[in-house]
């Protein structure tokens, strides 16, 4: 296993090269070091000089991919890629184009997401699984037809719906919560996440549930849960004791690659709730153009799904004995 994991830490690096390179290419398509300059200098009529000396103290006053005046390695050294991605591979972030420390900003906003994503994650997916149970207990029936149809209904309404809606409802209306803000102290910030969190449970019911059904019905077709049936098994002890067992496979999939995401937060969600978590640190480094923002963001939202698909493989072997990593 330590030699399997070794060769997909070794993988992860040309696809880490390829998403910098796309990153940037992507960002410097619709902006320029210019651009940059006019929008961190916040004035109407910005000169020249300023603009020049703002590129030079940033370190944007390089060529973007490959430096013409420079010979050797140095035409691909001396730009502004390789100056802005290098450090990343040793995760030093760098500072923002306003001089903050990244890598203290991401260290202090990341448990703001966490105190959101994690509550979200798991409430959302006891629920999920337990709705989809149910439904694969009654297939077949009225309940299960209700449940699907329920489920696309939920699929189909935005999630800004569910957020201005519960707003309104339990913040404006009835006066149960907090419109949006939060706290850092506790247990004062819990009145803060109460709504964001249900309201993540009840936009994620639709498709998840409908996702762990699926799974619980392949399953259910097959022999071993007719050989249960035939030993006289019940059928509630064959869905919990057999069907669930043999379904955590496909579900530790979909479960376990998206936990190292958590840290990430949620974009829409920190943006409407006004909460200071990652999600929102993206969104406000994209308005204003802050590309070692935004890099450092692609960079470390990558490395944590890279980590997610190997915690993945990994527990493919705990959960079934007869998966070999090699």
């Amino acid at each position: 296993m330590f030699a399997y994991i070794v060769r997909r830490v070794l993988y992860a690096v040309p696809i880490l090269i390829g998403v910098n390179l796309l990153t940037f290419v992507l960002f410097f398509v619709v902006n320029t070091p210019d651009n940059m300059a006019r929008v961190n200098l916040g004035v109407k009529h910005v000169t020249p000089a300023a603009i020049e000396k703002w590129k030079v103290e940033h370190g944007y006053d390089k060529p973007l991919l490959y430096n013409s005046l420079e010979q050797g390695s140095a035409a691909l050294t001396n730009t502004i890629f390789y100056e802005k991605s290098v450090r990343l591979f040793v995760f030093d972030f760098g500072a923002a184009d306003d001089g903050r420390d990244i890598g203290h900003d991401i260290a202090q906003r990341m448990w703001p997401s966490l105190a959101i994503a994690l509550p979200m994650f798991i409430v959302g997916l006891l629920v999920n699984i337990t709705l989809s149970m149910l439904l694969a207990f009654f297939r077949g029936s009225y309940i299960d037809m209700s449940g699907v149809v329920l489920g696309v209904i939920f699929m189909s309404v935005s999630t800004l719906f569910y957020i201005i809606g519960g707003q309104y409802l339990m913040g404006k209306l009835w006066h149960l919560v907090p419109i949006s803000g939060y706290s850092n102290e506790w247990p004062a910030a819990i009145k803060f996440l109460i709504l964001p969190v249900i309201i993540g449970v009840i936009g994620g019911i639709g498709s998840g549930t409908r996702w762990y059904r699926t799974i619980f019905l392949e399953e259910i077709s097959k022999d071993y849960v007719r050989t249960a049936r035939a030993k006289g098994l019940s059928e509630l002890r064959v869905l919990f004791r057999h069907v669930l067992k043999n379904a955590m496979v496909p579900i530790l999939t979909g479960v376990v690659v998206v936990i190292p995401m958590l840290f990430m937060g949620s974009l829409l969600t920190e943006s409407f709730f006004g909460i200071p978590g990652l999600g929102s640190y993206t969104i406000d480094a994209i308005l204003a153009q802050d590309f070692s923002i935004v890099k450092a963001m692609v960079f470390l939202g990558s490395v944590l799904y890279i980590i997610g698909l190997i915690l993945t493989d990994i527990s493919y072997t705990l959960v079934d004995p007869r998966i070999r990593l090699n």
